[in-house]
């Protein structure tokens, strides 16, 4: 599957398909998937329990979040009431054991089916919760009207990682954990997925210097550790990705890992990230 996704004819129409499956359903079918998806995450819950008792069990999940765009009370709270809203499908009914008034409303005559026995099974306590996090679902400010928030859009010139999606938006390391704390309180948090492409490149003395890497994952983390000094319980962080590998429709031109692979020898070169992080890894430091 090539960078710019894949384009096939249905019923006589052109459909491009982004990312698999790929099908396109409407408001009300994708509200139920997204009910089973969470119900099914509850029910595994259970039978990993009952099958391996003692096992600490917990989601991986994307995170949503609102960034405040200003760091004052009002502005915060705001982030917090967006964070809640964008993740009413998966995050939120996972951890409250139920789908939250503004969510069903919106939804209306689209709103899932469910049962109390859905939520109950949705709703199994968890050891952990893991979450990935790259990029802020948006700059969040106040409002006055009955959402409480509105978005203070992101300029063109933003500065971005590699992939064109990707805005450098370092401080969301910070505020995810933080409002993913406030908003839910689990027990442990862990940062199942964050990192960044970059074009990296062979130098003619055999190394990858992917300084550009290098600087995002030292403002990233620092943001974390911000987190963490302030006792948001984050207990460890997985970078995407030690290898670089397939990468959905990004092909194998996106590169992610911080160990460069070529592709038609298969040989590895660990890039100048992997040297950093092994020596952040070993003094538990950003360095």
């Amino acid at each position: 599957m090539g960078h710019q996704g894949t384009e096939l004819t249905v019923q006589g129409k052109l459909v491009r398909i982004e990312l698999a499956p790929g099908l396109k359903l409407g408001t009300g079918a994708l509200n139920q998937v997204a009910h089973h998806a969470v119900l099914a995450h509850g029910l595994g819950v259970q039978a990993i329990r009952a099958a391996a008792p003692g096992t600490k069990v917990g989601p991986a999940e994307v995170l949503f979040c609102g960034v405040p765009a200003i760091n004052t009370p009002e502005h915060v709270a705001a982030a917090e009431r967006a964070t809640r809203e964008f993740n009413a499908q998966f995050l939120d009914v996972m951890l409250t054991g139920k789908y939250s008034e503004d969510y069903l409303r919106t939804a209306g005559k689209d709103a899932p089916k469910f049962t109390d026995e859905d939520l109950r099974a949705i709703a199994e306590p968890l050891d952990f919760v893991g979450v990935n996090i790259y990029i802020p679902k948006m700059f969040v400010m106040a409002a006055e009207d009955g959402k409480g928030y509105r978005e203070a859009p992101a300029n063109v010139s933003h500065p971005k990682m590699f992939s064109s999606w990707h805005t450098f938006s370092p401080e969301v390391l910070y505020w995810g954990p933080r409002l993913l704390n406030s908003i839910w309180k689990p027990k442990e948090i862990y940062i199942t997925e964050n990192g960044c492409a970059a074009a990296d490149k062979v130098a003619p003395d055999g190394n990858v210097y992917d300084v550009d890497r290098v600087m995002y994952l030292r403002n990233v983390l620092t943001q974390l550790q911000r987190a963490t000094a302030e006792g948001v319980p984050v207990k460890g962080n997985f970078v995407w990705s030690a290898f670089d590998n397939l990468e959905w429709t990004g092909g194998y031109g996106t590169r992610f890992g911080m160990v460069y692979v070529d592709f038609k020898t298969q040989k590895r070169i660990p890039k100048l990230s992997a040297q950093w992080h092994r020596e952040a890894a070993k003094r538990n430091a950003v360095v």
